[in-house]
């Protein structure tokens, strides 16, 4: 039977990630799938991505809000509630593997799609404001599940629109069990620290986690809002360490990362596998078109789908324009990257350059980045199991219970095909968001660009 369940989880695998060939090198179809859309919705809405990221402050600023709107956060909870999700030890671990599968070029190639990533993000959290449920006593429900059936129900498909809405609920499901999460911010702590017990490491997590998501989504929006600022500072604080003892070295690094972008050099494939490396490490490290960053956005407290998706446009700007890029430039001046180190253990070299004591930073940067991906995918998860369980007092509890105590039994087991599964899950989401995407495109359009025709009225008023 284990062999069986074993072939399955592969097959599954084998298919989710479907490898094709692309000038010469190989990459992920679900890669390619979520890149499209990235470009597509870059043109669609007239490089939003570069004209509206001053309107989204200003949104960010609370400058539109009232406590009198639907909703449970204001724009900034929101923002850091979906940031603490995406903002995760990928950024820590995934730009370093960049750098040395795709040599410094592929860092070029993220920053470009991360720019890109900008425009799905707010096209796909416009699209879930629009057709969120706001409950009589103020409760909201949101994510793609819900943009899958009350769009769907809204042009005739209302049994469609359940069905597809509840594939895409029992995805988020799996892609939200913890395991795999607790169990790569153990390792990645063990790497720096040298820390060896997991048991020990799970039922803190577990106990941290746990106050969060019991205590609902208005401790998530408290604890994000101050974890997420501080575990980037600490982050970047150590990159800009890094970046000052090598800052004669900044204008040679940059001039290497975009020499290496269209020329051969690159360690897979030259300019060609820079470009696939970098867009795959975006792709990752944004999550755009996944949705799982919806269901935070959708708590927003706000009457207008298009003010919320102007401020999701700065997540992917935070979390890979930015957060990627410095990470991606400190390594490159601090030369870990050329050697035989992979993954965290590159960054953790280029922290050591500063200091013998600087890779502890590391680690307080890797508990709080694993920290709050943990708090953020609780409620994902959450909202996923109401949608195929119901929004009951006794349906939450069992779910908020086996989600907790399985954290430390992620730090524990070696996880193996569970992995697959899990990661099958994840990006498998990316399927009926994107279908969804382009369906409504025309209306994503039109709410946007009616929101800022708007607020350009206003301007001119006062």
């Amino acid at each position: 039977m284990i062999d069986i369940l074993n072939d399955l989880i592969n097959r599954l695998s084998d298919l989710v990630f479907f490898q094709v060939t692309l000038l010469g090198i190989t990459i992920e179809l679900v890669v390619l799938w979520l890149a499209i859309p990235m470009l597509f919705f870059t043109l669609y809405l007239r490089f939003i991505n570069l004209r509206a990221m001053g309107a989204g402050i200003r949104v960010l600023k609370g400058k539109f809000s009232s406590p009198d709107q639907p909703g449970n956060m204001s724009p900034f909870s929101a923002l850091s509630t979906a940031l603490s999700g995406t903002v995760g030890l990928g950024n820590i671990a995934g730009v370093a593997i960049a750098l040395s599968t795709g040599g410094p070029g592929a860092a070029f190639w993220m920053f470009v799609i991360g720019w890109m990533a900008m425009a799905l993000k707010c096209a796909e959290v416009t699209l879930g404001l629009k057709y969120r449920e706001v409950m009589p006593g103020g409760d909201v429900r949101g994510g793609p599940m819900y943009t899958i059936k009350n769009g769907l129900a809204s042009k005739g498909f209302i049994k469609g629109g359940l069905i597809l809405g509840g594939i895409y609920a029992f995805l988020a499901l799996f892609g939200a069990i913890p395991l795999v999460q607790v169990n790569q911010s153990y390792v990645q702590m063990a790497a720096v620290t040298g820390f060896t017990e997991p048991l020990i490491y799970g039922i803190i997590m577990a106990a941290l986690v746990g106050i969060v998501v019991i205590n609902g989504v208005g401790w998530l929006a408290r604890v994000t809002a101050a974890v997420v600022p501080t575990m980037g500072l600490v982050y970047l604080g150590g990159v800009f360490a890094i970046l000052a003892m090598n800052f004669e070295q900044i204008p040679a690094a940059l001039a290497l990362i975009i020499s290496d972008a269209f020329t051969g050099d690159a360690v897979a494939g030259g300019a060609i596998g820079a470009f696939v490396v970098g867009m795959r490490r975006a792709v990752y490290s944004s999550e755009s078109g996944i949705g799982s960053a919806v269901i935070a956005h959708t708590q927003v407290r706000t009457n207008e789908p298009a003010s919320e998706g102007l401020v999701a446009l700065l997540e992917p700007f935070i979390d890979t324009v930015i957060i990627c890029s410095l990470g991606a430039i400190a390594m490159v001046v601090a030369g870990t990257y050329v050697g035989d180190a992979e993954g965290i253990e590159i960054t953790s070299a280029a922290f050591a350059t500063v200091a013998d004591w600087f890779p502890y930073m590391l680690a307080v940067a890797v508990f709080l980045f694993g920290y709050s991906t943990l708090c953020a995918w609780g409620f994902y998860g959450q909202q996923a199991w109401c949608y195929l369980f119901g929004h009951s007092k006794p349906a939450i509890w069992v779910y908020k219970i086996i989600y907790v105590i399985s954290l430390p039994i992620g730090a524990v087991l070696e996880l193996g095909q569970v992995i697959k599964l899990i990661d099958s899950a994840f990006f498998l989401m990316a399927i009926p968001n994107i279908i969804a995407l382009y369906i409504f495109a025309p209306e994503i359009k039109r709410e946007i660009f009616g929101y800022l025709d708007r607020q350009k009225l206003a301007s001119k008023d006062q």
